[in-house]
């Protein structure tokens, strides 16, 4: 079992993002055994919940005549537009019904605020408004995280970057994520990862 000191952050294991939902990932619902599997190894595990008002402004259905997956500069940088999803209180946005939430000492909820997105377990998209996740971590005495989750190239990416920059000790496992791959997305986020000093295992 992993020290004391390392919990295993599980990213937006939620319905619109596996097969058949709002925004699914390819393979989304295959990763759930595993990452149970893997909670068993953890004395701390961390939950995120993507957790959109209705009408978020990163919806496409909000900016007429624009379409999914287009980008728009937003005050706090550019902004994939998005298929309406996890929106509160929705069946989408619920944890998929195999996902082992009872293991979880945290549930994180981002992207509630309806002018910012939120992609990273730590800070909201302008890179400065902060979850309180880091402060959790602190406190426990967590110094190291393990990243499972959806979707690779998107949620955890931010996640793990922000965890490395805020001197976490952070490892992502590929085995246990999937991506969207948007116009060489993946790629582009593994090898960003990997100059940022996270593990890819």
């Amino acid at each position: 079992m992993p020290a004391k000191d390392t919990a295993l952050l599980v990213i937006d294991v939620q319905y619109d993002f596996c097969p058949g939902g709002a925004l699914a990932v390819e393979g989304g619902d295959e990763i759930v055994p595993g990452i149970n599997a893997l909670m068993e190894d953890f004395h701390s595990v961390v939950l995120t919940q993507d957790w959109h008002p209705a009408g978020h402004a990163s919806f496409a259905s909000q900016h007429e005549g624009r379409q999914p997956l287009e980008v728009l500069d937003f005050p706090y940088g550019p902004q994939v537009l998005w298929p309406d999803h996890c929106i509160q209180g929705s069946r989408g946005a619920e944890f998929h019904d195999d996902l082992n939430t009872d293991r979880a000492d945290l549930i994180v909820r981002k992207g509630f605020r309806r002018e910012i997105d939120s992609y990273s377990a730590f800070f909201e998209n302008d890179h400065e408004t902060p979850t309180g996740l880091e402060g959790y971590l602190r406190t426990r005495g967590i110094s190291k995280l393990v990243c499972v989750g959806l979707a690779t190239d998107f949620c955890v990416n931010f996640s793990a970057l922000d965890a490395a920059k805020l001197g976490f000790e952070t490892t992502v496992r590929q085995d246990l994520c999937r991506g969207i791959d948007l116009d060489g997305s993946l790629q582009a986020a593994l090898d960003g990862m990997k100059e940022a000093g996270v593990a890819i295992a």
